[in-house]
């Protein structure tokens, strides 16, 4: 059996220290003795307020240029890297300062590799962003660099708001830990007898707090039949002072936690639409037709931070079954 002929060109991610060292010292001799993959490649050095391009040295007679951030500097960049015949493009993912860029790129028609700045910082050398441009654009010339991958269409929509809204489900949260909280440094032990303070109880009870209610028994009987704790110890749990200023604390996590839940109902409203547009999957493999899909469950109301929409009818619907 034949053996199979290694690449000599090993990705920067998989070098160490000494790997990385010599690999410096080789491209900047006038022979690295590497095979260029692609000819016509930069680098760009992305940065909050300018941009650091740099193309071979054979493309302009400044082959490092700078660039603002603003959308006409970025317009400027693109008909540059077309003077100089350039069809790829290398950047490093920093921050979000990025993305505008790539989007730039990609609408002019240059391919563009995005990779991680921690493949390639940690290569000596390179003291200023001019050098830092200049070695992206080696590396990327000689095939060293392993892009990233990166979402298309809609489906980059998709998990920019599935995105977001995991961070209201985060601010959720922290609402929830407020109330709790708010109530205990009053002294009601709610949080002791019922296990979540954002479920029926707990909201109703709370509820009728903020309304003005202060009798014990009156405010355990808003229990769900479901708790395990009795009416009486409820009905304890509940006996504390009734301060104005942790009242008007409670009133704000309660305001806050709504609030949260009214963006996630907005995200959902989004995502559906989104979802609505991916394009179904027909299963065209001999025996998969023959799978039916499972019955349509009931709808019932979400639980929790769960989506305000049917997310696994859309799922399968993409996924599995048209």
């Amino acid at each position: 059996m034949a053996k199979t002929r290694k690449s000599s060109l090993t990705p920067v991610v998989g070098m160490n220290r000494k790997q990385r060292r010599n690999l410096r010292r080789q491209l900047s001799s006038v022979d690295p003795g590497l095979e260029i993959v692609n000819r016509d490649a930069a680098g760009i050095d992305v940065g909050n307020q300018s941009h650091y391009v740099a193309v071979p040295p054979d493309r302009d007679a400044m082959a490092v240029q700078e660039f603002g951030c603003w959308t006409a500097d970025l317009e400027r960049l693109c008909e540059w890297l077309k003077a100089c015949r350039i069809e790829t493009v290398v950047m490093q993912a920093t921050g979000v300062y990025w993305i505008p860029l790539y989007d730039q790129l990609r609408q002019h028609g240059f391919s563009v590799a995005v990779v991680n700045a921690q493949y390639t910082k940690n290569v000596p050398g390179r003291k200023t962003d001019v050098q830092e441009a200049q070695w992206l654009m080696k590396l990327h010339t000689y095939g060293l660099l392993r892009a990233s991958f990166q979402l298309e269409g809609e489906m980059e929509k998709v998990r920019t708001l599935w995105r977001l809204r995991a961070r209201h489900v985060q601010e959720a949260s922290r609402a929830v830990q407020h109330m709790q909280k708010a109530l205990t440094k009053m002294n009601v032990q709610l949080a002791n007898v019922i296990s979540d303070l954002s479920g029926v109880s707990g909201q109703a009870i709370i509820r009728a707090i903020l309304e003005g209610q202060r009798d014990p028994m009156r405010l355990a009987a808003l229990k769900h039949e479901r708790v395990q704790a009795s009416l009486e110890e409820v009905a304890q749990s509940l006996e504390g002072n009734w301060r104005e200023d942790l009242l008007f604390e409670l009133r704000q996590a309660v305001d806050h936690y709504q609030f949260a839940h009214q963006q996630m109902r907005e995200c959902d409203v989004q995502l559906q639409g989104y979802l609505d547009n991916l394009p179904a999957r027909t299963l065209e493999q001999p025996g998969e037709a023959a799978l039916e899909a499972p019955k349509k469950a009931r709808q019932s109301k979400p639980r929790g931070n769960a989506p305000d929409f049917d997310l696994r009818s859309c799922l399968r619907r993409i996924a599995v079954w048209t």
